[in-house]
């Protein structure tokens, strides 16, 4: 059943099976989170964690791929699933409130990425999704011109990826940038041979822009604000949308009540590899290779706006 503007609901599959669903419907439903960005699983019982993570590897990759820190309050040490919660005894606080698709620090990121909602708070606080194919369509055809020739660096690992990429399932031209991990992005030059960096001044306009593009399908129809409800188990396709925490899901538990959430991620089924010839990784804590402009490595990469809270 379709969420307005994006996203839909599933019911009658049952996530605590043993076995997967037949494999025509895995790739129907694979087909629908590719175009509607993420489905949602309504569960009449509490899943276990293993159920959780069993259905997560339905998807994509079809295996998990877990590159995050454990903390403490996880269930059984599980090193699969990343403990989010506005309470630091609970779970780890304060994690995404930028615009981001989830493991672009790998060449192969995160084909898909599980939310198993173990407490939503009280008072709300839940996760933003913006399709990023319809973010793409609503820039001027100028701009998507000019995005198509950028890929971005990864300010943790170097790896390199196309700032506009054909999504695999519905090949649809997706805007892609990382705006708490981006070191350095580069542009292949125009109307002549080479690349050169954006500057400072040319970065923080670009992050902005897209910023302001996915806010923007809040109003125009390719974005949600999405409120949790227990037992909800979301599945998204991290190539079709981006996401970041609402503000009032970082809000302490004594003010919006504790929120508990499990993150999975699937392992992606092929690089993400940038155009013009560029290479999979480069060293950004070297030199840069491209002359001028920023090019900076580091855990939250460039500070494009001052004000802001970057958290990955």
């Amino acid at each position: 059943m379709p969420i307005d503007p994006i996203g839909a609901e599933v019911h009658g599959i049952d996530l605590s099976a043993q076995n997967p669903p037949p494999p025509e419907v895995i790739e129907a439903l694979e087909r629908e989170m590719a175009q509607r960005g993420f489905l949602v699983f309504k569960n009449e019982k509490q899943l276990t964690e293993q159920d959780f993570l069993r259905a997560s590897s339905w998807w994509g990759g079809r295996d998990l791929h877990s590159t995050h820190g454990v903390h403490p309050a996880t269930p059984g040490g599980n090193r699969h699933i990343f403990r989010l919660s506005n309470d630091p005894r609970h779970g780890i606080p304060g994690v995404g409130p930028q615009w981001h698709n989830d493991g672009s620090f790998n060449t192969d990121t995160f084909s898909h990425a599980g939310y198993h909602i173990i407490r939503p708070a009280e008072k709300g606080g839940g996760t933003c999704f913006a399709h990023q194919g319809a973010a793409f369509d609503a820039l001027p055809l100028q701009r998507q011109a000019f995005w198509r020739r950028l890929s971005s660096v990864n300010s943790a690992s170097g790896v390199v990826h196309p700032a506009v990429h054909k999504h695999p399932i519905s090949g649809r031209l997706s805007l892609w940038l990382h705006l708490g991990m981006t070191g350095a992005v580069i542009e292949k030059r125009q109307d002549e041979e080479g690349f050169r960096l954006l500057d400072a001044d040319e970065l923080k306009q670009l992050c902005h822009e897209y910023n302001d593009i996915l806010d923007a399908g809040l109003s125009n129809g390719y974005a949600i604000a999405f409120e949790y409800q227990e037992r909800d188990c979301i599945f998204i396709d991290n190539l079709a949308v981006a996401h970041r925490a609402t503000p009032e899901a970082h809000r302490h538990a004594d003010e919006q009540g504790l929120r508990i959430l499990h993150r999975s991620t699937v392992r992606g089924m092929k690089d993400l590899a940038p155009d013009f010839g560029l290479p999979l990784r480069l060293r950004i804590r070297g030199p840069s290779p491209f002359g001028e402009g920023v090019w900076q490595a580091g855990g939250v990469g460039f500070r494009w706006d001052d004000d802001i809270a970057m958290q990955n």
